[in-house]
C-alpha cells in the first residue's frame, strides 16, 4: 500500500469504520421497511449485539471469530420474543412500541452493574478491521438484492404496497414479517459487535431514540428502492458531520434540514433519483 494512502486511511481510519457500519444499520432500516414496516428496534438490536459481543471479550475471552457470530443471538432471541405481540401493530404504534423496548433495555444497560451502568463498558480490544466490516456489509447488499430480484423480493414488495391484497393473493404476511424483523436484529447485531470492537468504549445512551431516528434518517434520505440506496444515505449523512465542522454548532439542525428536504421532495431518495435520470437519458 502506498505511504500517503496508509497515512490517509490512518487519518481517517474512524470515519471509515463509521461508513461500513453504519451501511450495515441502514440495510437493518432497509429489510423492515421493504415489508412495508415501521419499526424503530434497530438501535436495541445494536444494543444487544454490542454488550453482549463485549462481554464475550471481556469476561469469557472468547476469540473475535467467535464472539462475531454469536453476537447475533441475542438480538434475535429478542426479536423473536418481542416479534409476536409487536408485529399485530402497524404504523407510528409500531414505531412507538419498538421505541418503548428500546428504552427498556437503554435503562437495563444504565441499572444492572454488570453491563457497567452509566460509565459503560471500556476497554474492549480493537479486534473487528475495515476489511472484515466492508466483507460483511459487501456479502449484505448483495445478499439482499438477490433476495430483492426473486419472488420473496416481489412477495415484499406486494406486502409494501398492499398487505392485504398480499395476504389475499397467498403471502404468508405474517412469516415475511417475523423474517425481516429477524434479518433486522441479525444486522443491527452485527453493526453493534464491530461498533464495539473498533470503538473500544460503549454506553447506554449510544442504543436510545436519538440512534433509533438517525438509523431511520439513512433510509429516507437514501430510499428503498434497491438494498444500495439506504447505504448511500447512511453515508452522506455520516460524512455530513466530517463537511460542516466549522459549523459544529448548527450542523445538527442542517442535517435535519436535509432529511426532510429530501422527504419533501425526493421520497424515493437520493438513489432513486438518480437511477431516474439514467433511466431519462437512456430513452433520450
Amino acid at each position: 500500500m502506498p505511504a500517503w494512502l496508509d497515512d490517509l486511511l490512518w487519518t481517517y481510519q474512524n470515519l471509515v469504520y463509521a461508513l461500513g457500519i453504519n451501511g450495515l444499520l441502514a440495510l437493518s432500516m432497509y429489510v423492515v421497511l421493504a415489508v412495508g414496516q415501521l419499526s424503530l428496534g434497530q438501535a436495541a438490536f445494536m444494543g444487544l449485539g454490542a454488550y453482549s459481543s463485549a462481554l464475550m471479550t471481556l469476561k469469557l475471552g472468547l476469540p473475535f471469530a467467535a464472539v462475531l457470530p454469536l453476537s447475533v443471538v441475542a438480538p434475535v432471541a429478542f426479536a423473536l420474543a418481542v416479534g409476536g405481540p409487536t408485529l399485530r401493530l402497524a404504523g407510528v404504534y409500531l414505531a412507538i412500541a419498538t421505541i418503548g423496548l428500546g428504552e427498556v433495555l437503554r435503562a437495563v444497560y444504565l441499572n444492572v452493574d454488570l453491563f457497567g451502568g452509566a460509565l459503560g463498558l471500556s476497554g474492549i480490544p480493537e479486534r473487528a478491521t475495515a476489511a472484515m466490516i466492508y466483507g460483511l456489509l459487501g456479502l449484505a447488499v448483495l445478499g439482499l438484492w438477490l433476495i430483492g430480484r426473486s419472488g420473496i423480493g416481489r412477495a415484499m414488495e406486494a406486502m409494501r404496497e398492499d398487505e392485504t391484497a398480499a395476504a389475499v393473493m397467498g403471502v404468508p404476511v405474517r412469516r415475511y414479517k417475523m423474517g425481516a424483523l429477524l434479518a433486522s436484529a441479525t444486522l443491527a447485531g452485527l453493526a453493534g459487535c464491530l461498533s464495539a470492537h473498533v470503538s473500544s468504549f460503549i454506553g447506554p445512551n449510544e442504543y436510545g431514540f436519538e440512534p433509533a431516528v438517525t438509523i431511520l434518517s439513512y433510509a429516507l434520505l437514501g430510499g428503498i428502492g434497491t438494498p444500495l440506496a439506504p447505504v448511500v444515505g447512511g453515508w452522506v449523512l455520516t460524512l455530513l458531520p466530517e463537511l460542516l465542522r466549522g459549523v459544529s454548532d448548527i450542523r445538527l439542525v442542517l442535517n435535519g434540514v436535509i432529511i426532510v428536504l429530501a422527504v419533501l421532495f425526493l421520497p424515493n431518495g437520493l438513489l432513486a433519483l438518480r437511477m431516474k435520470r439514467i433511466g431519462a437519458r437512456t430513452a433520450a
